[in-house]
Parts: C-alpha cells; sequence; structure tokens
C-alpha cells in the first residue's frame, strides 16, 4: 500500500511539474526577440525595399494598426497567461497550432512526420546498447585485469572519444559508395528509397535497415563507454560485497554467487537508464541527422528553434518532457522489479 501511494503521489506531481516547465520555457519564447511578428515586419519592409529597387524608392513603413494586426494574427495581443491557456488546452499543448514555418500543417503533422525516424534511432539505440554493453561488461569484471579487458576498454574509449561528426563522415566515406569510398555497402542519405512504396513489408523494413544503419552506429557508440563501465564497476563492487562472500563460506558455488545475487543487485544503477525507453521515442541527433541527410526529429528541433517555429518547437519539447517524466516513474518501477526490498517511502 505504502508503494502505491508513492506511485500515486509521482503521478501527481507530474501535472504541476509539466506546467512548470512548459510555462518557463513559453514565457522565455514570447520575449526573445525574432519571433513571428518580427518575422513577418521584416518580410513586409524586404518586399517594400525590392519594389523600392524598381523604381519606387521608398521603403515600406507599418503603422500602428498594421502592426496589431499582426500581433492578433498570431495571437500575441492577448494577455500571458491567455495565450498560455490557450496554448494548453485549447490547442492541446500546442500540438494543434500551425506551424510558422510550414504553412497548413499543425506541429502534431510535422511531429508525426518525423516520428518513424525517431522510433528506428531511440529504440533501436537502447536496445542495441543494453544488450551489447550488459554483457561486455559482466564479461569485463569477471575478466578484471587480463587482455581480453585491456583489450576491450582501449576499444570502446576509442570509439567514445572520436567525435560524432567525424565517425560519422569516415563511416560514411568507407562504407557508402562515394568517389573514395572503399566498399559500397550501405545508400548514402536519406530514411528509405524512392521505390519504398513499392516494396512489401519485409522489403521496406530491409530497406529502413540499410539506410539505418550506420547512423544508429553512431547515435550508440557514445553509450558504449558509460554503461560498459557503469556495468562493470556495479559487478565488481557487488562481487566484493560481504553477502557474496558468505555464500561462497556455506559452500556455494561462484557461479552461484555472482549471478544468482550479486548480478541482480549490479543491475540496479542501470536501471535508471530504463526509464528512458519513453523518451528514446522522440530521440534525434542533429549532427548525425545532417551527416546522413535524414529528416528526423533532432533536424526538426533545430529548424524549430533557428526559425522561431514556436509551436513546433513547444509540442516537441511538451511530449519530450511528458515522456521524460513519466519514464522517471518507470525507472522506480524497474527497481522494484529487480530488487523488491528496495522501499521508497524510507
Amino acid at each position: 500500500m505504502d508503494r502505491l501511494n508513492y506511485f500515486i503521489r509521482r503521478l501527481l506531481l507530474i501535472i504541476p511539474t509539466f506546467i512548470g516547465i512548459t510555462l518557463v520555457c513559453f514565457g522565455i519564447i514570447n520575449v526573445v526577440p525574432g519571433g513571428p511578428v518580427e518575422q513577418m515586419i521584416m518580410q513586409m519592409k524586404g518586399l517594400g525595399a525590392g519594389e523600392s529597387r524598381q523604381g519606387t524608392g521608398n521603403a515600406v513603413s507599418l503603422s500602428a494598426d498594421q502592426r496589431k494586426a499582426i500581433e492578433k494574427h498570431f495571437g500575441f495581443d492577448k494577455p500571458f497567461p491567455e495565450r498560455y491557456w490557450n496554448w494548453l488546452v485549447r490547442d492541446r499543448i500546442g500540438l494543434r497550432m500551425e506551424s510558422y514555418k510550414y504553412p497548413n500543417k499543425t506541429a502534431w503533422q510535422l511531429i508525426r512526420d518525423r516520428f518513424p525516424v525517431s522510433l528506428v534511432f531511440g529504440l533501436t539505440g537502447l536496445l542495441l546498447s543494453y544488450a551489447i554493453c550488459i554483457p561486455l561488461g559482466i564479461a569485463k569484471a569477471l575478466r578484471n585485469g587480463s587482455v581480453f579487458d585491456l583489450a576491450s576498454s582501449l576499444v570502446v574509449f576509442t570509439g567514445y572519444a572520436i567525435p560524432t561528426l567525424a565517425f560519422g563522415m569516415i563511416l560514411k566515406m568507407m562504407f557508402c559508395g562515394t568517389v573514395d569510398s572503399l566498399w559500397d555497402f550501405f545508400p548514402l542519405s536519406g530514411f528509405h528509397s524512392d521505390f519504398f512504396e513499392t516494396l512489401s513489408w519485409l522489403g521496406r523494413a530491409k530497406d529502413i535497415a540499410r539506410h539505418m544503419f550506420l547512423p544508429v552506429l553512431c547515435y550508440i557508440i557514445g553509450n558504449f563507454a558509460v554503461l560498459t563501465l557503469l556495468m562493470k564497476n556495479s559487478l565488481m563492487d557487488q562481487i566484493g560485497k560481504d553477502y557474496v562472500r558468505t555464500v561462497l563460506a556455506k559452500g556455494g558455488s561462484a557461479r552461484r554467487a555472482i549471478w544468482g545475487h550479486a548480478l541482480r543487485n549490479a543491475i540496479i544503477p542501470l536501471a535508471t537508464g530504463l526509464g528512458g525507453i519513453l523518451s528514446v521515442m522522440f530521440a534525434g541527433s542533429v549532427i548525425i541527422e545532417q551527416v546522413f541527410e535524414i529528416p528526423g526529429m533532432g533536424r526538426l528541433s533545430l529548424e524549430a528553434i533557428v526559425g522561431h517555429d514556436y509551436p513546433v518547437f513547444m509540442g516537441i519539447l511538451s511530449l519530450t518532457s511528458l515522456l521524460a517524466l513519466a519514464g522517471n516513474i518507470f525507472s522506480d518501477l524497474c527497481y522494484i522489479l529487480i530488487d523488491p526490498r528496495i522501499d521508497f517511502q524510507s
């Protein structure tokens, strides 16, 4: 019952936390210069300057009424609390608002179009990271100081040290059929081929896998060092605990002591990252998507920030915030599943 009350409180805390995050960000974007009102005014003045070059000789000057009309068009004529309430309730956290940069498209439509790329990036990266790093960390802990431990550490840290941009360009030049490439195994850019719609279900899966293999490899390479060493150090710390020595003293085998007792406790620190399984659905990397020319969530976020496309930016921020807050609760649930003895109340 105490655990149930704890999770109920955590769920209820999502509401004020979400309002606090979005309220601060909504306030910031409303005072930052270069918003939609300023951009439209500059466009109108630029049009006037173009006309003046053709012989009018006068740039367009906007009256106060015209400026008020532009502010009314974007909803900036209303008080801040009313604008935030409309964004939160009427426009469904901004997802129903029309993009400033892409006319006739709402923020949700743009996010929905980029969602498949983010889903591949996020879920594949998370699953591969844990599927590779946990066994590798266990092997390094059991063979601490051996040749395998030193060699694997060299490989892991080398991959971690290479900048993502450089690593992506190296992979692209080696395997994507460029002028200087050694092999032509993978497509040069994009998320899928031009004939994607004509393929079968299995053919579409293979086509996406070929396009996303190198980008996903770049995406997860930075997690290897952190997760591997966290798993290794956590398991070595548990192996040195008294309860492991007690198992061995009572005649238990080393296999039973490690795999039956130490491993479960060693995985607990890694459970923190499992909460990210919800927010990774909107994961993206600006650098990787730029290198491989992938229309993903990272590029959409960058375009929204640079272009002051507030509806799209706030829509992405809202969804990722909600998923991150829910992911924290999921992490706590994973703690209990791994070790039922954990008591959050204490």
